[in-house]
């Protein structure tokens, strides 16, 4: 099989772990891969912020509504990180939307469970964000710089919200033996799902 010139000088710039970018000639598949994990990403982000929203008038206090409204922004940015980073490969914000409630682009089903409880919440910021930072702290060495670069961005604030559901369940396992049975019921649903 022969290796065409885009491919050779593609893979040098690979193997010297170089950044490809958006200028950079890259093989169709390359570019189709992107264009679909980012894409995903993007909308995992995004559809990621409805089962938090929806608690932002049932929080348990002020300080509690403020984090979690500063969360799910932080949410949506990166979101728009993502989608932004997909847009420099020749896709539009528009076609990735429309790509998603047609249902040929996926998200990450692990939003599609319910947030029952305030525990709930905390479960998904201590397990759910502390299991995408594992995936994505190898993302910031990704070949693509417009998805790199997006990741060590997206990595730093996924720490507060991972810190933000350990605190919750931390005072939730200081509270009422109701408190605590909640939090290990959220704990207990939520962890094979994280995994």
């Amino acid at each position: 099989m022969e290796v065409s010139v885009i491919e050779s000088d593609f893979q040098h710039k690979i193997d010297q772990d170089l950044k490809i970018e958006p200028k950079d000639t890259m093989p169709d598949r390359y570019r189709a891969h992107l264009i679909r994990q980012i894409s995903q990403h993007a909308h995992s982000e995004v559809i990621g912020m409805q089962p938090e929203g929806n608690w932002i008038t049932r929080a348990p206090s002020l300080r509690a509504k403020q984090i979690l409204l500063a969360k799910i922004q932080d949410e949506g940015g990166h979101g728009l990180y993502l989608y932004s980073a997909a847009e420099t490969l020749g896709i539009s914000r528009e076609e990735m939307i429309e790509q998603l409630q047609s249902g040929k682009a996926k998200y990450s089903n692990i939003f599609n469970y319910p947030a029952l409880t305030w525990a709930d919440i905390g479960a998904i910021g201590w397990l759910v964000d502390g299991a995408a930072i594992v995936n994505q702290v190898a993302l910031q060495r990704t070949s693509y710089g417009p998805y790199a670069r997006a990741m060590f961005r997206i990595c730093k604030e996924e720490s507060f919200h991972q810190r933000q559901g350990y605190e919750i369940m931390a005072n939730m396992m200081k509270g009422t033996p109701e408190q605590r049975e909640m939090a290990q019921d959220a704990m207990n649903r939520w962890w094979w799902p994280a995994l």
